[in-house]
């Protein structure tokens, strides 16, 4: 009975301890991404669920800001890529260089090799170029000339995408899209919001003073916390019906996978560590549901109807 109890306190003493890491966190990051708080939350709960963000909205509206405050606010290597049309696979993954000195050939890590990797602009590569993330997405290796070489732990891609009308950009194959967790906007901020920015430093400075909250080995405990909070099997069996709706509405081309329903329990588990929860509540699978299931039902082909189409998934699947 005191082994329980001793044991008991000690769960709650690091519930209480990720509690106050995680509102100071979120608050560093709120003090750079002005008036986006909402955009902020699912961002930290899809780095805490160990899935990649991908964000699409019009150059400066803060894609790029998002990335560098949550790299240094989770004291995480960052490498940003750009990328272009004339990129390469070996450009994102590295490649095997011949040494004359040595002649053999050695192999030379490329950006890929970090712990938050930002792809900006990743729409404007070609679909071969894209083609060098699924990968290292999935896996979170490299294979180059028959040796695998694994990535840093933890892994996170930050994407950013420009929409499909704007000149130059090509569409993501869903094979890339469904490597993505989640997918937000950002949007305009509010007038308010919108006078600091304007009134305030320039936001390289801001981040650069920027401090770690936490360091990359806390976030895998982080991690590791939010995939152990449960999920009863009425939440699991409302979670299998959102799945099953989108298979049979012809709305959609393709309706969600199972891999598409374990991203959703996962970034819903995150959440719920984020609102202090010990179990996974239909109201958390509600949160992340249209960030996580509209890119995948919609597509690029639709881009704006994402969030609407969520919200038509919610509403067709009452709640046990």
């Amino acid at each position: 009975m005191t082994g329980n109890r001793a044991n008991a306190a000690s769960v709650q003493s690091a519930r209480a301890e990720a509690s106050e890491v995680i509102e100071s966190t979120l608050a560093q990051i709120n003090s750079v991404v002005l008036g986006k708080e909402d955009r902020v939350k699912l961002a930290v709960t899809c780095l805490l669920a160990g899935g990649h963000l991908l964000i699409e909205d019009l150059p400066g509206t803060g894609k790029t800001v998002l990335a560098h405050a949550l790299a240094k606010t989770f004291g995480l290597d960052f490498q940003r890529l750009q990328f272009t049309n004339d990129l390469l696979p070996a450009d994102i993954v590295g490649a095997s260089i011949f040494d004359r000195n040595t002649n053999q050939f050695h192999f030379h890590q490329g950006p890929v090799f970090t712990q938050i990797l930002l792809a900006d602009e990743i729409n404007r590569a070609s679909p071969k170029a894209q083609s060098g993330l699924l990968e290292v997405m999935e896996e979170r290796q490299v294979s180059v000339d028959g040796k695998t070489y694994a990535l840093p732990v933890p892994f996170f891609v930050v994407a950013t995408q420009n929409p499909l009308e704007q000149s130059g950009t090509a569409r993501l194959p869903d094979s890339q899209l469904d490597r993505f967790m989640m997918c937000i906007d950002m949007g305009y901020p509010g007038r308010e919001p919108e006078l600091e920015i304007l009134a305030s430093a320039d936001k390289r400075t801001t981040i650069a003073a920027l401090s770690a909250t936490l360091s990359a080995e806390s976030l895998v405990t982080l991690q590791r916390q939010a995939a152990e909070i449960t999920a009863s099997p009425a939440l699991l069996s409302y979670l299998r019906d959102l799945l099953e709706v989108t298979r049979q509405n012809d709305d959609y081309l393709i309706g969600l996978s199972t891999r598409a329903g374990l991203a959703l329990l996962q970034a819903a588990r995150a959440w719920a560590l984020l609102e202090q929860e010990t179990q996974v509540l239909p109201s958390h699978i509600q949160a992340v549901l249209p960030y996580v299931a509209g890119h995948r039902l919609a597509g690029n082909r639709n881009a704006g109807r994402r969030l609407e189409v969520g919200h038509q998934v919610l509403n067709a699947v009452p709640v046990f």
